[in-house]
């Protein structure tokens, strides 16, 4: 009987059946951790070279380097959020002093920047006749609508507190990816090489180019947009110029992303009879922040990543409508990634053609 199972295929056929078990548990366990574990991957990535340069001073103590560097990353997200929370705090304060003396006493009239406003001026206007002719029944309705925005804001509150904790987790595991990144990847490339023997190379290094170029030529030319379009609602006199800018930087992560927050804002200013300073914005936008979008982002992404930049645009808009923001990065990566195999086919299929005269020469 043991001779049996030892010649038999069900030798493999067990173990294989007992893996594959192993791992749908496994994913099983991790599934709801995923998108936290590849955040932290990305940023471990991203932050890997100045870890590297710390661990380096701190007498390469990979434990003391991991949480000096988390705690540093800890402490700008914490600043990043805090600053824009108070900016945000501060423009509804401004908003409000501008509307309140507009709205405490009737009738109620919409300030002038607001009504020269084309289309949305009108209806504005015609929503405030309907509260001056019916103020008792428009405040019923407003007082349905204030309840059902309540319940809104519980439920924002709850996901503020969700993502709170996912944001410990990530860096709970961007510690431990620090510390022991080095040895993972050192087993990863064992373990694949068992798998894809020489090509484990030429994959690997698309996946870490592709990386690097979207980190370079997404991430930093649209936090360089984020800074040119902050300079420019400054010297237009926008208000909030920094959250615009911020505004900005975050859609810039989006190919063309940045023209939906500055060409917005020129047009307003053109429309409020600031007709110098919309015009001076718009050619802002068009001439240096899109200079950034249009000619320096492909330009690094072609550099860092050696990838076709058409890659990285479907491979971005593709990743958001599939995966979400992590996509950004996932997205890029895995087209790269197939593109790689494509082309290591390719040269297999040339290298086997050309052995095949030799072949039939030794015949």
């Amino acid at each position: 009987m043991n001779e049996f199972l030892h010649n038999s295929p069900l030798k493999y056929v067990i173990p294989g059946i007992l893996l594959a078990c192993l791992i749908w548990l496994s994913y099983a366990v991790l599934r709801n951790f995923l998108l936290i574990i590849t955040w932290a991957f990305i940023i471990a990535y991203v932050m890997w070279p100045p870890y590297q340069w710390l661990k380096a001073k701190l007498n390469h103590n990979a434990t003391l380097s991991a949480a000096v560097m988390t705690g540093v990353i800890s402490t700008v997200i914490t600043l990043a959020i805090y600053w824009l929370v108070s900016i945000l705090q501060a423009e509804v304060k401004v908003i409000y002093q501008i509307l309140l003396p507009n709205f405490a006493h009737p009738p109620k009239q919409l300030p002038d920047s607001v009504s020269q406003i084309p289309w949305l001026g009108h209806y504005l206007q015609q929503y405030l006749d309907q509260l001056n002719a019916d103020e008792a029944g428009v405040k019923a309705q407003l007082v349905d609508w204030a309840k059902q925005w309540l319940g809104e804001l519980g439920n924002f509150l709850r996901g503020v507190g969700r993502h709170i904790m996912q944001l410990g987790f990530i860096l709970v595991t961007l510690f431990f990816c620090f510390r022991d990144g080095q040895q993972a990847v050192k087993q990863l490339r064992q373990g694949l090489g068992y798998f894809l023997g020489e090509y484990q190379n030429i994959y690997l290094q698309a996946a870490g180019d592709t990386a690097r170029a979207v980190v370079y030529g997404l991430v930093l030319a649209a936090l360089g947009q984020g800074l040119m379009a902050g300079i420019g609602y400054s010297v237009a006199g926008v208000n909030a110029p920094a959250l615009l800018g911020a505004i900005t930087a975050l859609l810039a992560m989006v190919p063309m992303g940045a023209t939906l927050v500055w060409l917005p804002v020129s047009f307003g200013l053109i429309l409020s009879n600031q007709i110098w300073h919309g015009i001076g914005l718009l050619l802002w936008g068009v001439f240096a922040i899109s200079t950034v979008d249009n000619v320096i982002r492909p330009l690094v992404i072609s550099g860092a990543g050696r990838i076709p930049f058409l890659v990285v645009l479907f491979g971005v808009f593709g990743g958001l409508t599939a995966f979400g923001a992590v996509g950004l990065f996932l997205g890029p990566i895995i087209l790269s990634v197939l593109l790689a195999v494509w082309q290591a086919w390719l040269r297999q299929l040339l290298v086997n053609k050309q052995k095949l005269p030799g072949k039939e020469n030794q015949n």
